[in-house]
């Protein structure tokens, strides 16, 4: 079993398994239909959250291969919740913690931020994945970014 030392912490944020107290936090983002504009889901109810949450809360760590860490991302200032991730996004805990050989992130081609933000984090762009995927009713165009262990090491290295 692997469960990381929590909360994980970035210059912002932190990040940290969901809880039973975390219904209204999550709830007031999960029903914008902004939120899920280039995500598989659509706006949740306030059911639907409480569901979600009762699933996910509790004990965050990985016992076998395939499965997924679900946290909660909340600002170091103040606490407020303004967002959730799955383990894939978390480079740090998957290089140093996990030792994996690589990471990859998949995301609608659309989602100009989010791809940023891989950039930012020193993903490369492999594959831009053209109508691959029926969304929503329409096709969407995928973009797919990687990082292998030893480009993380030398960016770490680099400081």
């Amino acid at each position: 079993m692997f469960e990381p030392e929590y909360p994980i912490r970035t210059e912002r944020l932190l990040l940290r398994p969901w809880a039973r107290g975390d219904v209204d936090g999550l709830y007031a983002y999960h029903r914008l239909p902004e939120v899920h504009r280039y995500l598989y889901s659509e706006a949740r109810s306030r059911a639907e959250v409480e569901a979600l949450v009762a699933e996910r809360a509790g004990p965050a760590g990985l016992t076998e291969a395939g499965q997924e860490l679900h946290l909660v991302a909340a600002l170091a200032d103040t606490g407020e919740l303004v967002g959730d991730c799955v383990f894939f996004a978390l480079l740090r805990l998957g290089f140093e913690g996990l030792a994996l050989h690589r990471i990859t992130g998949h995301l609608d081609a659309r989602n100009i931020a989010s791809a940023r933000v891989l950039e930012r984090a020193g993903m490369r762009r492999e594959a831009h994945l053209v109508e691959n995927e029926f969304v929503k009713g329409e096709w969407s165009d995928e973009l797919v970014y990687a990082m292998l262990r030893s480009e993380w090491e030398a960016r770490q290295a680099r400081g």
